[in-house]
């Protein structure tokens, strides 16, 4: 065969194969083959949400998220109002002699990598939160009056207290974990943590470290009623100002934004405001392991009189919020204005300044025994709500005579010798949930904050069972915490989310968390609409 016969040869082969393959076009595989490009590109039911930094997707290691709270359920959940109800569990009893809950457990709910769910899986979720003394988590704390956990058998699990504990049920929303994905590792740092399974109403598809994405689809096998959004495709952000960028350039179709950029929509065709209210507030909170604050430790309440925390509302947070003065103030069982016991009043700070033995020196800053009143706090950099609080407190605090040096950070660091941060807390369902943060040596008691008065009333009102004597204790509690404060607070924020027109569903019944948390709480009723 010469030269141009095969060519010519070639060029009939070739285009036999093409006309094959216009053929196959329309077979079985190549139709999936089409129909997965096009899914793949098709964003019309797919919900892309600016959310916030994350590096674990673990409910018992980080606690809760939003990506944690719709790739995981557990034993309960919490309805509109924020009280727990049913959730994996169809039942429950509890009796008051033995202490002991009986969880009955729904049958045929699968974990999304197909393996059956059962009582196993509740039995180590809760040992590991109980008995590894490994685990690094701030949520332990919630789980020490568990005194056993066993499987009846597999939809049956009883949780004996070692003590009555009026929040257990709370921590049992707490999302479980799969025991045959995880038993034997270490769960603070198992890849898991990256790559996680759950039983909840979004399925886990896969984490773009690099673009910062990461991509749930819904659940198609979930136990309960399964979304009508398809796909959420979840945009780390730490930067306030991209998000809003973000939202305005079409990247983004829901995110929780700051005050002043939420501000910006608002009326803005083609998008919805969402105002919801939180129980997130910002505080000066303090390092109790600081050579100034164990010298100093005194001097903390009466900042309060020298902070306008109203004009910080208004100015920083275009009066989305309010003045903080108790760091359950906004929860059902707090709010007691004998608390309220710092007026923003320069002169009466100037009298207690002088009553605490601190005196103004040339300079206009007050001195003790020799030292200034001088400490540095670590603010982190892309939050830019906290750091224009943290620079307006410290205008003010500097125009009264103290020094706050504000110190920008990239990630926090609880080693590097700083005498505090700019801080973000919230206890927005039972106030227990601040129990571990300031009893001494609690599991989130990152400033190693001590106050005996303190952990006496939050222990008395974690284990009683009248709700009047709880509220009560914790009306105690405020003013105990007000007098020997571990932080100085300083507003409490909305929880201010834009989102697209389109977007129908999020529903601002429910009190947001830290971060305005808890917004995806309803999600399988969210309806999207992109034109």
């Amino acid at each position: 065969m010469n030269y141009k016969q095969r060519i010519k040869t070639l060029l009939a082969v070739i285009l036999c194969l093409g006309v094959i393959l216009s053929f196959t076009g329309c077979s079985s595989s190549a139709s999936s083959t089409k129909s997965t490009a096009k899914d793949a590109s098709d964003l019309s039911n797919t919900l892309v949400y600016a959310g916030e930094n994350t590096d674990t997707i673990n409910p018992v290691v980080t606690g809760q998220s939003e990506l944690v709270s719709i790739i995981f359920s557990g034993l309960m959940k919490y309805d509109a109002s924020g009280k727990p109800i049913e959730d994996l569990a169809k039942s429950y009893t509890y009796d008051e002699k033995s202490l002991t809950y009986t969880f009955n457990l729904r049958p045929g709910v699968l974990w999304q990598d197909g393996k059956p769910f059962t009582a196993e899986d509740v039995v180590y979720t809760y040992k590991e939160l109980t008995t590894d003394k490994t685990l690094a988590s701030t949520l332990l704390d919630d789980y020490k009056d568990i005194a056993s956990v066993k499987a009846k058998d597999e939809l049956t699990v009883e949780i004996t207290l070692a003590q009555y504990n009026a929040a257990m049920l709370n921590y049992f929303t707490i999302g479980i974990i799969p025991k045959h994905l995880l038993e034997g590792q270490d769960l603070t740092t198992a890849p898991f943590n990256q790559n996680p399974v759950g039983t909840g109403r979004y399925k886990f598809v896969k984490w773009d470290k690099s673009g910062g994405t990461v991509e749930v689809v819904r659940n198609e096998k979930y136990y309960a009623k399964v979304p009508n959004i398809e796909k959420i495709v979840y945009k780390t952000v730490a930067v306030e100002s991209t998000k809003a960028t973000m939202l305005q350039s079409g990247e983004a179709d829901l995110a929780w934004l700051n005050a002043k950029y939420a501000k910006n929509f608002q009326g803005k065709p083609g998008f919805k405001n969402y105002d919801f209210t939180t129980a997130d507030y910002r505080a000066v909170s303090m390092d109790f392991r600081s050579k100034f604050w164990i010298q100093n430790k005194d001097s903390i309440g009466v900042l309060n009189d020298a902070i306008d925390k109203e004009a910080v509302v208004k100015s920083v947070l275009t009066g989305e919020g309010g003045p903080a003065y108790s760091p359950m103030q906004l929860n059902a069982f707090g709010g007691n204005k004998a608390a309220d016991i710092y007026p923003y009043d320069l002169d009466k700070f100037a009298q207690e300044m002088t009553k605490l033995g601190w005196t103004k020196g040339s300079d206009g800053i007050y001195a003790r025994n020799g030292q200034k009143f001088h400490f540095k706090i670590q603010v982190r950099d892309y939050e830019e709500e906290r750091v224009d609080i943290a620079n307006v407190v410290s205008k003010q605090l500097k125009d009264a005579g103290v020094e706050m040096e504000i110190v920008l950070v990239t990630k926090f660091d609880w080693k590097a010798g700083y005498d505090g941060f700019l801080a973000g807390y919230a206890a927005e369902f039972d106030p227990d949930g601040a129990y571990k943060q300031f009893i001494t040596d609690g599991s989130a008691n990152t400033m190693k904050y001590s106050n005996p008065v303190v952990d006496n009333l939050l222990t008395q009102a974690r284990h009683s069972k009248d709700a009047n004597e709880r509220k009560s204790l914790y009306g105690q509690f405020e003013v105990a915490f007000a007098k020997e404060p571990a932080s100085v607070l300083i507003a409490y924020l909305d929880g201010n989310y834009v989102g697209i027109s389109g977007l129908d569903g999020p529903d601002t019944k429910r009190v947001l968390g830290h971060h305005a948390v808890g917004v995806m709480w309803n999600i399988e009723d969210w309806k999207l609409s992109k034109k």
